[in-house]
């Protein structure tokens, strides 16, 4: 009998037990989200400098969900970023579907928003609300990363709650293996929206150059 599960209910462990899935601490294995990536400009701090107060603005008066992330945090960074504009495309509540047949197990969920370039998925993107912590939803994000029809590149992701931001990259190979960033926290000193920013900006043009022509 063939059981169905929900993605979001998918943890660590049985990514572990069903997949092999490997995770990598070598500082060497995830270099995207710390080499090349591009400078911002004066007015695209100003924007983002915009976002963080108006996301402080809305912690005034809590709960502060999912929905309201995407529309004050993470929109205004894919804007930015050039995912709304040719070669990209945006995907929101993407059902995917994994199928382990030698398991008896179909998996099954839907991505928050995906970002693509042609076929190729440039980001994989799995928004919380601002209560939950980053780990609610690691294993989650790795599942629909898993669902990349393109096991040959390797696949990025990121989870926000609003104010806290963390990359993933995940490689397909004989055994499966992922990394993390480090987290971007809003409230840290300074802002950390620019770094977040340069990385989108690198991975997209990571996705350009690995799918010319788009």
């Amino acid at each position: 009998m063939v059981q169905t599960l929900p993605a979001k209910q998918i943890t660590l462990q049985e990514l572990t037990d069903k997949f092999g899935l490997q995770f990598i601490e070598n500082n060497q294995f995830f270099r995207e989200w710390q080499d090349n990536i591009p400078e911002i400009n004066e007015e695209e701090k100003h924007r983002l400098d915009r976002v963080k107060s108006s996301y402080a603005n809305f912690l005034k008066e809590p709960p502060l969900l999912e929905n309201t992330v995407k529309m004050v945090v993470l929109s205004p960074l894919l804007d930015l970023a050039g995912f709304y504009l040719p070669p990209f495309r945006i995907r929101s509540e993407k059902s995917i579907e994994i199928s382990l047949e030698d398991k008896g197990v179909i998996i099954k969920g839907q991505i928050d928003v995906l970002a693509l370039c042609n076929q190729f998925w440039a980001i994989v993107i799995e928004s919380k609300q601002s209560a939950f912590s980053l780990e609610v939803g690691r294993s989650q994000l790795l599942t629909y990363m898993l669902a990349n029809p393109h096991p040959e590149q390797p696949t990025y992701g990121l989870i926000l709650n609003g104010s806290s931001f963390r990359f993933l990259k995940l490689i397909q190979g004989e055994t499966l293996q992922y990394a993390v960033s480090r987290i971007f926290d809003l409230f840290n000193p300074g802002n950390d929206l620019y770094h977040v920013l340069s990385v989108l900006k690198h991975l997209s043009q990571l996705a350009i150059s690995l799918t010319k022509p788009c």
